[in-house]
């Protein structure tokens, strides 16, 4: 069982960074690959970045590339997302997910723990 819980979140000026932490519980999160998600008003949840536990790979949407860094700290057992240069269009709700899959993490199918979700505000 893995166990997560989002913080971070709030109001930020266009242009501004914030950064989100997910914590997770448990003794075998170094072999989960961690993702972050988010959904905004009206709209279907879409992935956003991603950290395989082998090897440490990310992967992040189009939309994010360049701004966000998704990041872990094993001793921790959390994973960040840091968002910079922050746009109106990433307003949503942000949720960390875990999945054992090292590959297939793109989709919300696999990912079998998820936290409650954060949001995220930006104002232009």
């Amino acid at each position: 069982q893995v166990q997560l819980v989002e913080s971070g979140g709030g109001l930020a000026q266009a242009g501004g960074s914030l950064r989100l932490s997910c914590a997770a519980s448990g003794r075998t999160f170094r072999l989960y690959t961690m993702g972050w998600f988010r959904q905004a008003p009206g709209k279907e949840r879409e992935f956003v970045a991603a950290m395989s536990w082998r090897g440490g790979r990310t992967d992040y949407a189009d939309s994010v590339k360049g701004r966000f860094t998704i990041s872990r700290d094993s001793a921790k057992n959390t994973v960040y997302l840091q968002m910079n240069s922050l746009k109106p269009e990433d307003t949503a709700v942000y949720s960390c997910a875990a999945t054992p899959s090292d590959s297939d993490y793109y989709t919300e199918t696999p990912y079998n723990y998820w936290g409650q979700g954060t949001q995220v505000t930006v104002s232009s």
